[in-house]
């Protein structure tokens, strides 16, 4: 898969729309927050209120938050490394792709087709990280 951009600017894109990404499921959070009568004052006491789809929406949100803490900085490893190319850019396309199925999935309930989004979107995390590490030959 090719991207219009070259693959040194896709790898700065991605990281921005990961980081996007992490508040697509929060819309339905503030969603649910408002069906169930929000409160400002305490805004995390309502959790235990949320319809169903909410509350997975705001696991969705948090699990985001942690993949991207692993994404980000394998992204600016292949920067460092100097390594963009075509097949990162594919694997760019993959884990994004997979982050935006992983939050439908989960806010869906559909535990299989989440978990497959998931482990896809770690190889993709892993395949960025042995790319930059394969390049600077920091293996023996």
């Amino acid at each position: 898969m090719s991207l219009p951009i070259p693959p040194q600017q896709a790898l700065y894109w991605a990281i921005a729309v990961a980081a996007g990404l992490i508040y697509v499921p929060y819309l339905l959070v503030a969603y649910g927050r408002l069906k169930c009568g929000y409160d400002p004052n305490a805004p995390r006491a309502i959790f235990d209120k949320l319809p169903p789809f909410a509350q997975r929406a705001a696991w969705a949100h948090q699990n985001a938050f942690e993949s991207f803490t692993l994404f980000a900085p394998a992204v600016l490893l292949v920067v460092l490394a100097q390594a963009a190319s075509p097949y990162t850019n594919a694997v760019l396309v993959t884990y994004l792709a997979m982050r935006l199925g992983h939050s439908l999935f989960y806010i869906a309930n559909i535990a299989a087709l989440r978990g497959l989004a998931w482990v896809v979107s770690m190889g993709c995390i892993a395949s960025l990280y042995g790319t930059a590490i394969s390049k600077i030959n920091l293996l023996p």
